[in-house]
């Protein structure tokens, strides 16, 4: 009977979701293309802006460029360099007050995911100031215009310069949550390959991860429509072909500037595909322990895939086809194991562990409950988990 109240709901919210503002960013791509960004801030007349980053990214130099353009052409800037992984509504509440200070009138979040969402969260509340981040938890409670934003990604994974999500830890809970709104699709993404050059190799193996399982849950879902099908067709393909070249060879510029396109397909697919039940589970260890979402993701995508079986079988085995590893003799079921199993041995390769360590067993009861919260009624995926599945998830990928 739940299954069904949530198909229902799914079914609701696809038939809705053709009546609401989706959009895409729009693009300044190519090797050195951060160069442009000031110029193209300045035409939009704009005088102000917030960046938003981490001290990882101050400390490795890669703002440098983009702060010398701004000087040259005279806006003014302030720097938010707190954002933590797994950013907190503490990091997004400072931030704000920092924007207010300073007169900003646009947001630039510089970095991964993290101050992504931080900075999304900042344009929510300058949008909705008499409102606070919990208040504004879970589907369209935004709705207003936020501030001009310009993504600036340094890896190539989370896609959150295409996405409607801004996701957020309370610190005081270790809860992680979602807002979602169409008003915090960022404005402007600036993809720069040259800019993820430097990521050291374990970054770009698990961020290049988060991209697979982000394209693999929009295209197994069951609310997909035909472009979303199409982009996560090709981020797959691209992942499938250039993930590991990059990872070995992290100077090789074609490699990284396609495992951007990709992170960017796969974040416009699930942002209206949605994901599914490997990201509930994986919120839900970076809330309680701090594991990166991608290193998360990486490690649970094939044990969910697996328990998903017959339900996620046709739409794995067209994947399968897809990268070329199965033989047109295989059945349906040998291919859609065939790609769980490439999966395992992407993620052996580039050494991300089979399993996480540190999962405490009288923890996983509340992070159980709070992925079902998550997952159920929203996520159109092949198998809705009830608490109980997410324990054993849980259980099967623990040391």
């Amino acid at each position: 009977m739940y299954t069904l109240y949530c198909r229902l709901f799914q079914a609701i919210i696809r038939l809705a979701s053709c009546f609401l503002p989706w959009r895409k960013p729009e693009l300044i791509d190519g090797v050195n293309s951060l160069c442009k960004l000031p110029g193209f801030i300045r035409k939009k007349g704009i005088s102000s802006v917030l960046i938003v980053t981490d001290q990882g990214i101050c400390a490795l130099g890669l703002m440098d460029g983009l702060v010398k353009g701004l000087e040259e052409e005279e806006i003014g800037y302030a720097v938010y360099d707190k954002t933590v992984p797994n950013p907190t509504i503490d990091n997004i509440t400072e931030a704000a007050q920092m924007y207010r200070q300073n007169g900003c009138q646009a947001i630039i979040a510089f970095g991964g995911g993290s101050p992504m969402d931080c900075g999304k969260g900042v344009g929510a509340l300058i949008a909705r100031p008499q409102k606070t981040i919990p208040g504004m938890r879970g589907l369209l409670k935004v709705r207003k215009k936020t501030p001009p934003f310009f993504a600036v990604p340094t890896t190539a994974g989370t896609g959150s310069e295409a996405t409607l999500a801004a996701v957020i830890t309370d610190s005081r809970t270790h809860e992680k949550y979602a807002i979602n709104d169409h008003a915090l699709i960022p404005d402007f993404a600036v993809l720069d390959p040259a800019l993820t050059v430097g990521l050291p190799p374990h970054i770009t193996a698990t961020t290049g991860m988060d991209a697979l399982t982000h394209a693999v849950e929009a295209y197994i879902g069951k609310s997909n429509t035909g472009e979303t099908r199409r982009l996560a067709r090709e981020a797959v393909g691209l992942i499938f072909d250039n993930l590991y070249e990059a990872y070995v060879n992290g100077d090789t510029m074609e490699a990284r500037e396609n495992m951007q396109r990709a992170s960017y397909y796969a974040g416009v697919a699930f942002t209206r595909a949605y994901v599914g039940n490997v990201h509930a589970l994986a919120h839900q260890l970076g809330g309680v322990y701090g594991v990166p979402h991608g290193l998360a993701n990486a490690v649970i995508l094939p044990y969910v895939l697996a328990y998903y079986g017959k339900s996620a079988a046709k739409p794995l085995a067209e994947l399968a086809e897809l990268t070329g590893i199965t033989a047109p003799e295989d059945t349906q079921a040998q291919k859609a194991s065939a790609f769980i199993q490439a999966i395992q041995e992407m993620n052996a390769q580039m050494d991300i562990p089979a399993k996480i360590g540190g999962i405490r067993e009288e923890d996983i009861p509340l992070m159980a409950k709070r992925a079902f919260t998550e997952a159920n009624p929203l996520y159109p995926v092949p198998r809705v988990f009830s608490v109980e599945d997410f324990m054993e998830m849980y259980n099967r990928i623990r040391e």
